[in-house]
């Protein structure tokens, strides 16, 4: 100890092998040598920091509380003298100094003119593990270009000489007022793109009245998040359900006392997809020497991002649960990740507020069929069976999954869709500008509805109606349709194996 009270920075650089394991986390000291072989992530990050400084590894992946709160009280050591802590080497590749060229290089925010745009300035800014972990999808990725391509196949019958002096594209999701039928939907890791994360969507959003799903595989702690929203700001909550049920009961009901107005409980992941993108992220660096004389074989690196941060979801989650659910939470529940109209109408029966049709953004099954595909049959199969029509207030159906323009979503609007979810733009969008990138990618959508609504002859989206569109062809996958050069001049397929160190 120092004289302040503090751990020497000398002490626990004494702790720093697999027999005894502190690290240091925002000035604070762990003891996590019982937790190596349970890190989601594996012990070798862990060891890469053992006896010093792990925070500018941790902060990336991981909530700030996140330590604290899975971590028992007794191994908090208490704070560390800073002025005696190892300080860790960052050393700058030259692949880096490259990259920071490209990011003063970035064209500016006026020469943006649609979220494809910040996805072809994203992928030249960003560091690669950040790139692979946000574009990557399941196996071949064909569902992924499909969740994109299927919105090709349905076509506007656009009406004439209506009045559409004036459009308005606001609506309501789940009772809620948004200023357009769209949501920032979930995606984890934030601070891979940009070290202010999540707080990037919920300050975009906040100025320009659209809601904000929070992930539960934030970078950003839950009530990190929803200290940012304004005072009125709407939020969801998207859940992976855990093993322990009790720690799933804790966030519901934490989440509702904080004033989340939907819980959308994910239930296509009873494991995670194969995303190849990701997982070659892992072939790069050895194990430490720690690893060595441990005896151990080493990691299995070969998960990737998504594995290391999704151990702890429950797979044995079933239909059985959804009254434990209701039981626990006054929150309108939402299934996100159903894919049937069989699972549609189960949903229904079950008494939910809603469901959202979705692959996991092509991230899970590979040759999954599309959100707005599902749409077309639950809409068809729920007006058969139950006499449903929609969209329907009590049961609302989402749609998420390869949008990128407003017309995407006034076809979704137009065969029954609330609202629908985008995910990666947005984060395109924070990781190349910050905030004001998602500012201005909403503006862009704002711009487009404007437009697209009055080309429809639809004053309002109530006014967005079946047959405006012909969904005909949707589940055609082998037809031909037009190809989008801005999409597939983003797309990166996946490299194949490489020798180390050679150029081919």
């Amino acid at each position: 100890m120092t004289t302040s009270g503090r751990l020497s920075g000398k002490e626990v650089a004494l702790h720093n092998s697999r027999d005894s394991c502190w690290i240091i986390v925002h000035g604070h000291v762990y003891d996590v040598t019982e937790f190596l072989d349970d890190h989601p992530g594996g012990s070798r990050i862990i060891l890469k920091y053992a006896g010093k400084d792990a925070t500018q590894e941790y902060d990336p992946i991981h909530p700030p509380d996140a330590i604290t709160t899975n971590l028992p009280k007794e191994k908090h050591l208490g704070p560390v003298d800073p002025e005696t802590v190892e300080k860790v080497e960052v050393k700058i590749t030259d692949q880096e100094k490259e990259r920071q060229l490209r990011v003063a290089a970035r064209p500016s925010l006026d020469e943006i003119l649609n979220l494809h745009d910040f996805e072809a300035i994203a992928r030249l800014v960003m560091a690669e593990k950040a790139w692979a972990y946000y574009s990557s999808a399941a196996d071949d990725e064909i569902t992924n270009r499909e969740n994109h391509f299927a919105y090709h196949r349905i076509w506007f019958r656009p009406r004439i000489l209506r009045n559409v002096a004036k459009v308005d594209w606001s609506t309501t999701i789940l009772g809620n007022p948004s200023s357009m039928p769209v949501y920032i939907t979930a995606t984890a890791l934030g601070k891979l793109g940009h070290p202010e994360g999540e707080l990037n969507l919920t300050r975009a959003a906040a100025k320009h009245g659209v809601i904000q799903m929070i992930p539960t595989l934030a970078s950003c702690s839950f009530d990190e998040i929803v200290d940012a929203a304004q005072p009125g700001q709407v939020q969801f909550l998207q859940l992976y359900v855990n093993n322990d049920r009790n720690i799933t009961k804790r966030i519901v009901q934490h989440a509702e006392q904080r004033g989340i107005k939907g819980l959308f409980i994910t239930v296509d992941a009873p494991q995670l997809g194969r995303r190849e993108k990701d997982m070659r992220m892992k072939f790069e660096a050895d194990d430490p020497s720690e690893v060595s004389k441990s005896g151990s074989e080493g990691v299995d690196r070969s998960q990737g991002a998504a594995r290391a941060i999704s151990s702890f979801i429950d797979p044995s989650l079933e239909w059985a649960d959804i009254s434990w659910f209701k039981a626990i939470t006054k929150m309108p529940l939402i299934l996100k990740g159903v894919q049937t109209w069989e699972d549609a109408l189960m949903a229904y029966d079950a008494g939910l507020a809603g469901i959202v049709l979705s692959n996991h953004g092509g991230r899970q099954l590979d040759f999954a069929r599309s959100g707005i595909e599902i749409l077309v049959e639950v809409v068809s199969k729920l007006g058969e069976k139950r006499g449903v029509k929609f969209p329907n207030e009590k049961f609302q159906l989402f749609v998420d999954g390869g949008v990128r323009r407003a017309t995407d979503v006034l076809k979704a609007v137009a065969l029954g869709a609330t609202a629908v979810g985008i995910g990666r733009p947005f984060l395109y969008a924070f990781s190349a500008y910050g905030q004001e990138g998602v500012e201005k990618g909403l503006q862009i959508l704002h711009g487009e509805f404007e437009m697209n609504l009055r080309l429809l002859g639809a004053p309002t989206i109530k006014d967005v109606v079946p047959e405006m569109v012909d969904a005909s062809n949707v589940s055609s996958h082998a037809s031909n349709v037009p190809g989008d050069k801005l999409y597939e001049n983003n797309y990166v397929g996946m490299e194949s194996v490489r020798l180390r160190g050679a150029k081919l």
